[in-house]
């Protein structure tokens, strides 16, 4: 993709969006709502707004559009192309996050007192034990911060075509966290079928792929940003098929 488009940062879109506090999911639904407004043949859905703020998939030229809408930006100060000759592109870049020093400085005994709430829950718990382990990973995690940020990989295939193997051959490498879209999702979207009047485990169906799959894989993302916000790299485990067939 950065062959195709060299002079895109795609980071500007999520910088925008936090900066006026809209979630993925209120994003598209104002995206949405301009492109009902104006013409704009765009679906918006979250997904779709993560790929563009990833980097994985560049917005077409209605999504341009609505996004100039939506952030009262040109292209240019969105980070979607290089600024025409007079066009204004005074946000150029994204600013680099803080060092881990000075987001967690070293003060294990701040963060002791904030510990300090938990209790045992029962007899066999030390709660001084866990406190020293809590301590002790936030020590781990914040010196091997990186200012690159977290990494969200997506692993995805075919069934049987060895995808969860792949994604625990990369978190036994890594020690990141693996999300399962069928651990988490599974038994919930069984019984959803079954009480749309569907079939449990029928994954080919319409009712499937237009009701059902949407919501599935948008618990999955949510989780995923859940751990991103924490600053956690993470591991996705699911097909993925139509989401990779999208990419250009």
């Amino acid at each position: 993709m950065a062959r195709k488009h060299p002079d895109w940062k795609p980071d500007l879109l999520r910088m925008h969006r936090e900066e006026i506090g809209l979630t993925l999911e209120d994003t598209g639904e104002k995206l949405r709502e301009i492109a009902e407004r104006h013409g704009f043949n765009i679906a918006a859905n979250f997904q779709t707004i993560w790929g563009h703020e990833k980097g994985s998939v560049y917005p077409g030229p209605h999504y341009r559009r609505a996004y100039c809408r939506l952030y009262r930006r040109n292209e240019a100060q969105l980070g979607i192309r290089k600024a025409l000759p007079g066009e204004d592109a005074s946000v150029e870049s994204v600013p680099a996050p803080a060092s881990a020093e000075r987001k967690f400085p070293d003060q294990p005994d701040a963060v002791r007192q904030a510990l300090s709430s938990i209790r045992e829950g029962t007899d066999d718990v030390d709660s001084e034990a866990l406190r020293n382990r809590v301590v002790d990973a936030w020590r781990r995690h914040t010196a091997r911060g990186s200012v690159d940020g977290p990494t969200v990989i997506l692993v995805g295939g075919y069934a049987g075509s060895g995808k969860s193997e792949f994604a625990k051959f990369l978190g036994g490498l890594t020690g990141w966290p693996i999300l399962d879209k069928d651990s988490l999702t599974r038994p919930l979207v069984d019984q959803l079928l079954v009480a749309m009047g569907g079939e449990a485990h029928d994954r080919s169906s319409e009712l499937y792929r237009e009701k059902v799959r949407p919501l599935e894989y948008r618990c999955l993302m949510e989780a995923a940003w859940d751990n991103v916000d924490c600053g956690i790299s993470t591991i996705l485990d699911a097909p993925f098929i139509s989401e990779f067939s999208q990419v250009e």
